[in-house]
């Protein structure tokens, strides 16, 4: 069957549209995305401005006109931390489906990073052992560990790059103090977490999704997208640690001109990079490897597996 997941991001509203069957990997087939930046339209209060909700409907829209265009037989939707957020949500999920019949759920952050982890164990499966699996969206960083493909341990933190950068990082460079107290309220938070996984002993594998962490390594020398999916793609922390400092520098004219950086992701890059540096150091991670599938993957995966064969 084809199916579309359609994700609502606080970066991009996302359609992804696979064929797929229980039992199958599932093959892309057409992608459909607008880099919204639904959690930069938000008022003083956290609520999705007026222009922000009729932006949205639109977005939504035409991804469920694409969906259909594309043949799609059932659209899967899900909105994470910018709706999930929003002190207006309910608002907005009701002009949602009022003006595109789209239902659209809200996944909590454990939900998101336990979908996620369920797709890095189908992409290395279960020779890879016991997993730590980090990913760092446009609003949260999630956080998953386990030797199954349900996660023993899974949070989800408030430390995605659009968030932080917004909040934090002003200036263009940002200005030195602002990145300094950045990384130090990064590091805070994800030490509050690391005792709890840490009962679980060494991971075997330790493995990152998302945009940010694809460009993060594709920096530090990973082969480029071009290369296809099954070309491995490490990201060294002595390569990112060496990144960071040269990245606090960087106006994002200049970030953009860096190898496989978007125009739209150049901004968040500092801050998705002191997350990663954060992340590795406190969990004691050298490397870690990219995984091409995340949490899109994963919803598509969990509803095949609801099918029956």
């Amino acid at each position: 069957m084809r199916l579309g997941v359609l994700d609502v991001g606080s970066n991009t509203v996302h359609l992804l549209v696979v064929d797929a069957h229980p039992g199958a990997r599932p093959q892309p087939a057409h992608s459909h995305k607008v880099e919204l930046r639904l959690a930069q339209l938000l008022d003083g209060s956290g609520a999705v401005t007026p222009d922000g909700i009729e932006r949205l409907v639109a977005v939504i829209a035409d991804a469920v006109q694409a969906a259909e265009d594309k043949g799609c037989e059932d659209v899967l939707p899900f909105a994470t931390s910018a709706v999930r957020e929003a002190t207006n949500a309910d608002e907005v999920l009701a002009r949602v489906k009022a003006e595109t019949g789209i239902d659209l759920p809200i996944l909590s952050g454990e939900d998101e990073a336990r979908l996620t982890f369920l797709a890095v164990r189908r992409w290395f499966g279960w020779s890879a052992g016991k997993l730590l699996v980090l990913d760092i969206g446009g609003g949260s960083l999630e956080i998953a560990y386990g030797i199954d493909e349900d996660p023993d341990a899974a949070v989800s933190l408030p430390l995605g790059a659009g968030r932080l950068t917004s909040a934090w990082l002003k200036g263009d460079p940002p200005d030195p103090a602002a990145v300094r107290d950045l990384r130090r309220h990064v590091r805070a938070q994800i030490a509050r977490t690391v005792r709890e996984f840490s009962r679980f002993g060494a991971p075997d594998h330790v493995v990152a999704t998302s945009k940010t962490f694809k460009q993060l390594a594709r920096i530090a020398g990973a082969a480029r997208s071009t290369e296809g999916l099954y070309v491995q793609r490490d990201l060294p922390r002595k390569a990112l640690e060496e990144w960071v400092p040269k990245l606090s520098e960087m106006t994002v004219a200049q970030r953009c001109g860096l190898p496989g950086v978007s125009e739209g992701r150049a901004a968040q890059l500092l801050a998705g990079a002191l997350v990663a540096e954060g992340a590795m150091d406190l969990f004691g991670v050298d490397s870690l490897e990219i995984c091409p599938w995340a949490l899109r993957e994963g919803v598509i995966l969990r509803r095949l597996d609801h099918l029956p064969v």
